[in-house]
């Protein structure tokens, strides 16, 4: 698969000296869902502007469809779409006559209907920008994203202000995109965003990618937990011996890298004694876990 986005030790310098971008290098390939995650002020916005061209690095090497998007702007912008997260359009124009100024301005538009049906706004064409939700004026945004069929999409926190049922029909077209052959980028805050998306996540902490890789491999560097209530009568030193123990209360925590080990191991034990562990909870290391461990790092960082 060829790489159409590509960064290598990547920086962005802010005045003052603040570095939000701080060397980083990832690759994403054609075809590929490629989600960029971390806590608020780890550089996400500050990376996507980056590769959208907005604003030209302060060190390294960006190359989108093989072009420095910056200085090679007019080469990639026909070829690109780019979801803000903020749209900012005119809010006296109807959601019809914003798709159509914008279409004026695009190469080989789609047609306006089609452009808002794909988005689920084919019924609001005559409403004001200014009367639609919050989550319309997203899907409005993702309309203008994809109006010029792009080979590259960047979407930042593209579902913000979106109910349950519209995240996941924005899931779904973001699917069938990728499905396509559409090269994208995501940035958002919601894990199971990336979970249900996207091929590989990295997820930036103070400006670096602190992991990276397909969901498994990132996960898999994060410990399972076993948790259930300790017994009557028992201590914590009474339990077989798999690790550190962590008591709460009548809960008992225990994070292991060999869960199916661990996990049958206790269950023989308790067997084997007639001891029935209430509040058993067996659960392999999540996205979420590695997200957490990651920003926890943040807080304690002296």
């Amino acid at each position: 698969m060829t790489d159409v986005i590509e960064a290598e030790d990547l920086r962005r310098t802010y005045a003052g000296g603040f570095e939000a971008v701080s060397g980083i290098s990832f690759s994403v390939a054609a075809g590929e869902l490629f989600a960029l995650l971390g806590t608020n002020g780890a550089g996400k916005t500050s990376t996507v502007e980056l590769l959208e061209g907005l604003a030209r690095p302060s060190g390294g090497r960006v190359r989108v469809l093989g072009h420095d998007p910056y200085g090679e702007r007019a080469a990639i912008r026909p070829r690109t779409g780019v979801m803000l997260q903020e749209g900012g359009f005119p809010p006296d124009l109807t959601v019809a006559e914003t798709v159509r100024m914008w279409a004026g301005c695009t190469t080989g538009a789609r047609p306006v209907r089609e452009g808002l049906e794909m988005v689920g706004l084919g019924g609001r064409s005559d409403v004001r920008v200014k009367q639609l939700s919050g989550g319309e004026k997203r899907r409005l945004d993702l309309a203008m994203a994809l109006l010029g069929r792009p080979e590259v999409l960047f979407l930042d926190e593209p579902t913000t202000g979106l109910d349950a049922e519209g995240r996941r029909e924005t899931w779904e077209l973001v699917r069938e995109l990728r499905d396509g052959g559409t090269t994208v980028l995501l940035t958002t805050h919601y894990l199971e965003e990336a979970e249900v998306l996207a091929d590989r996540i990295a997820i930036l902490h103070e400006g670096r990618i602190a992991a990276e890789g397909r969901l498994d491999e990132v996960v898999a560097e994060q410990p399972s937990q076993i948790s259930f209530t300790l017994p009557e009568g028992l201590a914590v030193d009474d339990l077989p011996p798999l690790g550190a123990y962590h008591r709460a209360g009548p809960s008992v925590r225990l994070r292991t890298a060999e869960l199916q080990r661990s996990a049958t191991e206790l269950l023989v034990w308790a067997r084997d004694r007639g001891i029935e562990l209430h509040g058993l909870d067996v659960r392999s290391a999540s996205l979420e876990e590695a997200f957490l461990n990651i920003a926890r790092k943040q807080e304690v960082a002296p």
